[in-house]
């Protein structure tokens, strides 16, 4: 079994999978470091963690059944279109991703309502406004989503399934070593998270688009989604560079002051 490794083209493929398991699961720490962040703070760590070992979970899981990941394109019925003599065919793949899409939409857009509105004054106190167990069933969904997305690109990049399992494993392991460090920095900063929430919406959008057959290449996407952040990082060092300025102009001097 493990003779395969002798093989020069199976490591290439094992960083190569490796490396897109990495970049396709940052969707998945960006969505679960949101929704963690409605737990109380102790038991946001609990849930970060529980979430992405779901997300391995499930990726091995859906691995040991990659004959029906395969066939699951297949169309299991088709929907004559008005106006057209044409029929489209829907798969379960669509439906997945169909679905996931507009959980995503529709979690990204509550969320991004709650942030303008005004959240509730537990979650700003750090007590929560979500428990544990809707939290993980919330994860466990968009878990179901990108798992499923992300086995799809494994076959494309590989052939054997020990590979695919290792890949996925290293790549698990690389996120809940930082998962820690994005959550932080996304909840630390506001207009960050907002970023964050917009990506989740692109990525909700896309899902939306690829159920109904029409591909949009996720280079584009993640190129999108990291130039929107090198500018927002701009942004955030240029607002630290100003901001004591902008404090010495709002200051009110004592009374007394030589200077007033």
């Amino acid at each position: 079994m493990f003779d395969i490794f002798a093989n020069p083209d199976t490591w290439i493929s094992l960083l190569t999978l490796t490396f897109m398991e990495v970049v396709l699961g940052i969707d998945n720490i960006v969505f679960i470091s949101i929704i963690v962040s409605r737990l109380p703070k102790d038991q946001q760590a609990k849930g970060r963690n529980i979430g992405l070992t779901l997300a391995l979970v499930f990726r091995i899981i859906l691995l040991m059944f990659i004959t029906w990941i395969v066939s699951a394109s297949n169309p299991i019925f088709s929907i004559n279109l008005p106006f057209t003599d044409e029929d489209f065919p829907v798969s379960w793949r669509d439906i997945i991703l169909f679905a996931g899409g507009l959980f995503l939409l529709a979690k990204s857009v509550t969320e991004i309502h709650n942030k303008l509105e005004g959240e509730e004054e537990g979650h700003n106190a750090g007590q929560g406004t979500m428990s544990l167990g809707k939290v993980l069933i919330q994860i466990i969904l968009i878990d179901i989503v990108f798992s499923f997305d992300s086995i799809l690109t494994a076959v494309g990049l590989a052939q054997e399934i020990l590979v695919m399992i290792i890949a996925v494993i290293i790549a698990m392991g690389i996120m809940l070593i930082f998962a820690k460090y994005v959550s932080d920095f996304v909840n630390k900063h506001p207009t960050v998270k907002m970023l964050a929430l917009a990506f989740l919406i692109l990525i909700g959008f896309m899902l939306v688009v690829e159920a109904l057959h029409q591909h949009i290449p996720k280079g584009y996407i993640y190129f999108a989604m990291f130039f929107s952040l090198m500018v927002e990082m701009l942004n955030m060092k240029l607002r630290k560079k100003t901001e004591p300025v902008h404090l010495r102009q709002n200051e009110v001097l004592p009374e007394g002051d030589p200077s007033s």
